[in-house]
């Protein structure tokens, strides 16, 4: 399958599924819209069943219900029908509209007055029958009190109680408050039933199960003094069912799919030329045309996905450049170091040439700077390649660089040249010592072919943040500012530039890229600023360890 139809088929299969899903959506939202005026959800049952059942608490009794009927169908959207075991209606939602009554729907809920009583082992009195008695007391009397308060106009709320069940207070005191606790504490007898003390005192032998045991107990024991249980209906049974307009919906689905293949044809013919031109190229690209690009319009990511492919194309341009470029150049270094050995060893062998211990010494010394070439052409392909093994270890730059101070010395010395070093105090890195004088080492090296005699070499360590600085600073003749960014360049010598011409050519034209490279495995970084004249200074940044 095309590409251009895979998109149209993706894209219809979207459109599709987003046009069912809003009319399922749709459906559901309808019928929960209805269901909500219908029957209750879990919550608001919870919630008119609670606040019922503290009505009761705190009114002593049913008196007022209607009121708070109301209250709860304003608040929660729902019909409320509250009746008796017998089924005489209390309160209707309805009829306290001034409506009529509707046909109730669903099972009622059972609204029971009556608390549970929890025992209070950690905080309270402990579980036992005495508690329960006393529960049983308070609760009688709390029922009285609540009946005088709502009578006598004055607010009540429910607290938990020592006794292990809420129970009814003045929401503020007063001296009426006060009379009607007292009045309801002197009107309930202290006297327990016999068979409710006996039905306790089973309950204690009974173990794990006391506790089930003592709260049926309670809860049969308050029974004849609490408020009657009511049944409470929730919804109405006549509302219509609702209904989804599928005309509407089958005919939104026809609009919805017939744009949705036009879109997807105009998008696939967008997508696909530019990807198409890309196809061009990278094939061009791959039978070694590396001069190809194409063209770039517009910033989306069509025209991201052409930039990178002529960066690559550049790069992969560049790289084959320089490839060329170190080829010759290597050729280059190559062809007359060896011509010349060849030309005296066929001199020696036809004895136009005697053989002097001079020019054996002379043959050798080339042949040492040639195979120094060929070494530092396999270490700078290795580090290049990420594979230059290193062996890392927590170091002290100050004491590296004294190191390579004491290793140079006698070759500064040689040349008339002062090779000092600076610095205060440990600066520790996690490096590979032996590649780190190596690297110092080539740049004491150039600072020697290029500072005359008389001239002064520095070795400086500091610090700067995070990072621990080694710098190589000469007075030498300095580097051509054209010159700087070929610096690193492989097999490139700025011989004008140094001044020292012969000792300075001696070198592979490698170092510094190998310098380079090595630094930047180490996390680290080489600059240089130079002024003809005055001299350079390399710095080195590695971070601290």
């Amino acid at each position: 399958m095309s590409f251009r139809l895979r998109v149209i088929a993706l894209v219809m299969f979207i459109a599709v599924t987003a046009t069912a899903a809003t009319a399922w959506l749709t459906l559901r939202q309808a019928s929960r819209e209805f269901d909500r005026t219908v029957s209750a959800s879990a919550e608001q049952q919870a919630l008119i069943t609670g606040e019922l059942a503290d009505h009761a608490r705190t009114h002593g009794g049913w008196d007022g219900i209607a009121d708070r009927v109301r209250e709860l169908s304003l608040q929660t959207g729902q019909r409320i029908q509250v009746t008796t075991d017998s089924g005489a209606v209390v309160a209707d939602s309805d009829v306290l509209a001034g409506g009529v009554a509707r046909d109730v729907t669903g099972p009622p809920l059972l609204v029971d007055p009556r608390p549970t009583w929890q025992p209070l082992p950690k905080n309270g009195v402990p579980a036992g029958a005495k508690t329960v008695v006393l529960a049983a007391f308070e609760y009688r009397v709390g029922l009285r009190l609540a009946a005088c308060l709502s009578e006598a106009g004055i607010g009540v709320r429910l607290t938990g109680s020592r006794m292990g069940i809420p129970v009814p207070q003045p929401a503020e005191y007063s001296p009426q408050a006060k009379a009607c606790d007292v009045r309801s504490r002197e009107q309930v007898p202290t006297d327990i039933d016999r068979a409710f003390e006996a039905e306790l005192l089973a309950c204690q032998h009974r173990a794990e199960q006391m506790v089930p045991c003592l709260q049926d107990a309670f809860s049969r024991a308050v029974g004849a003094y609490a408020p009657a249980q009511m049944r409470v209906y929730l919804g109405a049974a006549e509302q219509p069912a609702p209904r989804l307009p599928v005309d509407s919906i089958v005919l939104t689905a026809a609009v919805v799919a017939l744009a949705a293949v036009g879109a997807s044809w105009l998008l696939s013919r967008r997508v696909l030329r530019p990807i198409g031109a890309l196809t061009a190229a990278s094939a061009r690209v791959g039978e070694g045309k590396l001069t190809e690009r194409v063209p770039v319009r517009g910033h989306d990511e069509l025209a991201g996905l052409a930039r990178s492919f002529n960066r690559m194309a550049d790069s992969l341009q560049h790289s084959e450049e320089l490839q060329r470029r170190m080829i010759s150049d290597v050729a280059h270094e190559l062809r007359t170091p060896l011509a010349n050995l060849r030309g005296y060893l066929e001199a020696l062998k036809d004895g136009v040439l005697p053989p002097t211990p001079e020019l054996f010494d002379s043959l050798h010394d080339e042949a040492v700077l040639q195979q120094r070439i060929v070494d530092d052409l396999q270490d700078l392909a290795l580090a290049e390649a990420g594979v230059l093994t290193y062996q890392k270890t927590r170091l002290d730059l100050g004491e590296l660089v004294a190191t390579c101070r004491t290793a140079h010395a006698a070759l500064a010395s040689a040349a008339g040249v002062a090779l000092t070093a600076e610095g205060d105090g440990p600066r520790w890195v996690h490096a590979d010592p032996d590649r780190l004088r190596q690297v110092i080492g080539n740049l004491i090296r150039n600072a020697l072919a290029a500072t005359a005699s008389g001239g002064t070499i520095t070795l400086g360590v500091s610090s700067d943040g995070d990072r621990h600085l080694v710098r190589v600073t000469d007075t030498g003749s300095g580097i051509a500012e054209q010159d700087l960014p070929h610096l690193f360049d492989r097999l490139w010598r700025a011989d004008r530039a140094r001044g020292r011409g012969e000792r300075y050519t001696t070198g592979s034209g490698l170092g510094l890229s190998i310098a380079r490279q090595i630094i930047a495995d180490h996390g680290g970084t080489v600059d240089v600023v130079s002024v003809l004249g005055v001299g350079t200074t390399f710095t080195i940044g590695l971070p601290a360890g």
